[in-house]
């Protein structure tokens, strides 16, 4: 790119060439290119990046960040092994102004995108990329040329730069302390903090009464029991179940590991009746949770597993039932903020159901005063203060004099 050029952003339109397929055994998925050949740079890094215990998910979102970079690379005119810090920076700058294509038009819900909801005060997701997404998108990147720069068949330099440093990174670092985190990438936007946010107990009775059928008010009983995460519920089998000890047992998201999290009563309720809706036992090793899908007009009817995708539905039927936008993590919020104002609970009890791998993170997340609760103890503050302006009380009269005060006053005549 010459010296000064500056690409004019807002007129860019990406064009919507290759997709996402599925892989093999090895790599589960790949990006294919406009002539549906695989793009074997990708192939060769997702095949690194599955040897270092990657799950599928990931491979997948990895696929979606790099086929957007690859049609950046064909509209700008760039090979990929050619690219500097400008097509990066470019690439940033257009992710902040664009839209995101959608397969559908948007049609209830055009009027309420990017707006507060009024009963749950979340923001509805708009079609503008979020500065999450372009993080995301810039690690992903940065990791893609880290890994051909080391076979040393990438460019010279990594074209996702770190931000300049003043000084050394941990060069006068104090051993009593941890160690702050350092390079951050130059392009990435700043996240605004958020809060989590508690459901109210009348708003998840409203949740629940919402609900369709008693798989659906089995799964958010437990979820809003102990906290665990969307995929770690539909992972669950029928051998995961102890009705016993009323516990479950689940695939932590990030480690892998399993762990046996206590349930509600109330939950185990819904999941006898939701089996019982089944009709036919299920065996110990199948999956808890099915769903039933229509595979084609001639076939009818299907029972198979459930999916995220048809979790999210339940919750839009919910949800526009109730003008209201709750997600599942939602309940996980809920579930941890009720646990750390029991007194009875440490700390460490409320890391060890959520599954953080450090302490920290459930302190930084959870041990935050509730937004509602600050607001109302304010509300009643000026209350308060309105009432007492308007209504003064008056200043008590004294109960007794002293008598020497007295006869200062009258001259000596009081006795």
């Amino acid at each position: 790119m010459p010296d000064g050029f500056e690409r004019d952003i807002l007129s860019v339109q990406l064009p919507c060439w290759g997709r996402v397929v599925r892989g093999d055994e090895v790599v589960p998925w790949l990006v294919a290119g406009p002539d549906g050949r695989i793009l074997e740079p990708v192939r060769k890094f997702l095949r690194d990046f599955m040897a270092r215990d990657n799950r599928p998910g990931s491979v997948r979102s990895y696929c979606h960040d790099l086929l957007r970079w690859w049609r950046w690379l064909q509209l700008v005119e760039v090979e990929w092994d050619r690219a500097t810090s400008a097509e990066v920076r470019d690439f940033v700058l257009w992710l902040g102004a664009a839209r995101k294509p959608r397969r559908v038009a948007r049609t209830g819900s055009a009027g309420t995108a990017g707006t507060v909801n009024p009963i749950t005060r979340k923001r509805n997701l708009d079609d503008r990329y979020q500065p999450r997404t372009i993080r995301h998108s810039n690690a992903v990147l940065r990791a893609f040329y880290t890994f051909w720069i080391e076979r040393g068949e990438g460019p010279l330099v990594n074209p996702v730069p770190l931000a300049r440093q003043d000084r050394r990174p941990h060069a006068h670092h104090n051993p009593l302390e941890p160690f702050r985190p350092e390079g951050r990438l130059r392009y990435n936007p700043r996240v605004p903090k958020q809060r989590p946010r508690q459901m109210p107990d009348e708003r998840w009775a409203e949740l629940f009464a919402a609900l369709r059928s008693n798989r659906d008010r089995a799964l958010l009983a437990l979820a809003i029991s102990n906290g665990a995460r969307a995929a770690e519920l539909l992972g669950m089998r029928i051998s995961d179940l102890d009705w016993g000890d009323q516990m479950v047992r689940v695939i932590r998201k990030g480690t892998r590991a399993e762990q046996w999290l206590p349930a509600s009563p109330e939950a185990f309720v819904w999941i006898r009746l939701y089996l019982a809706d089944l009709g036919t036992p299920l065996d110990p090793g199948e999956a808890l949770w099915w769903t039933l899908r229509r595979r084609s007009d001639s076939e009818g009817l299907h029972r198979q597993p459930m999916t995220y995708e048809a979790l999210r539905a339940v919750l839009r039927r919910a949800n526009a039932l109730l003008g209201t936008n709750w997600s599942m993590h939602d309940l996980r919020h809920t579930c941890a903020l009720r646990m750390a104002r029991d007194e009875s609970l440490s700390l460490v009890d409320i890391q060890t159901i959520l599954g953080h791998a450090h302490l920290s993170t459930t302190a930084r997340i959870y041990l935050v005063e509730d937004e509602a609760q600050v607001v109302r103890r304010v509300q009643q503050h000026l209350a308060e203060r309105e009432e007492l302006r308007q209504h003064p009380v008056p200043s008590p009269a004294a109960s007794a004099y002293h008598a020497a005060d007295l006869a200062v006053l009258f001259d000596g005549a009081v006795s």
